[in-house]
């Protein structure tokens, strides 16, 4: 009987992101570089879900209990805060109007180093509803793959020329 090979968490999230543009790919990849290194102590949920792939950080196995998360789409890449909405924002740096979440869409990954960016996450850390253990170890959990989903990559320039083109004809 031959036993089942199955992939690391790692390799497994690798190749999710190996899906999208290299572009797009690589500030997600950098992205969650500097999460992991700023949130040794987070557990790293992954659901490579119908719309995206989403990277959420928290305290726990729990998804209420996400602080922050990567979200993967096909032509850019959002930080969110999930606990975003009640939290103070003089500058107007979040996006989003729910009744929960807010997030910053990155152009690049240097976007999580700027000063405002950084303050947001420590006043979302001491905000939140179950805190960040800072003796636990990271740990890279994949939750849920979606068997259906939407296209990783934007379409082709010269297909959507050609599409526009005979919509106009």
């Amino acid at each position: 009987m031959k036993k089942a090979v199955t992939k690391s968490a790692e390799a497994q999230l690798g190749g999710f992101l190996d899906a999208y543009t290299p572009e797009v790919a690589g500030i997600a990849r950098k992205a969650l570089i500097k999460l992991r290194k700023r949130l040794p102590f987070a557990t790293e949920m992954v659901y490579d879900n119908y719309n995206a792939l989403a990277c959420g950080f928290g305290p726990s196995e729990r998804v209420s209990d996400v602080i922050f998360s990567i979200a993967v789409y096909p032509r850019h890449v959002n930080f969110f805060f999930l606990q975003g909405a009640t939290l103070p924002d003089p500058d107007g740096l979040l996006q989003g109007e729910g009744t929960r979440v807010r997030h910053i869409r990155l152009e690049d990954e240097k976007a999580l180093d700027r000063d405002d960016v950084k303050a947001m996450m420590a006043t979302a850390m001491k905000m939140a509803k179950v805190p960040f253990d800072e003796r636990a170890e990271y740990r890279l959990v994949i939750k849920s793959v979606s068997a259906k989903q939407r296209p990783r990559r934007p379409p082709a320039a010269k297909a959507r020329q050609r599409s526009s083109r005979s919509m106009e004809e």
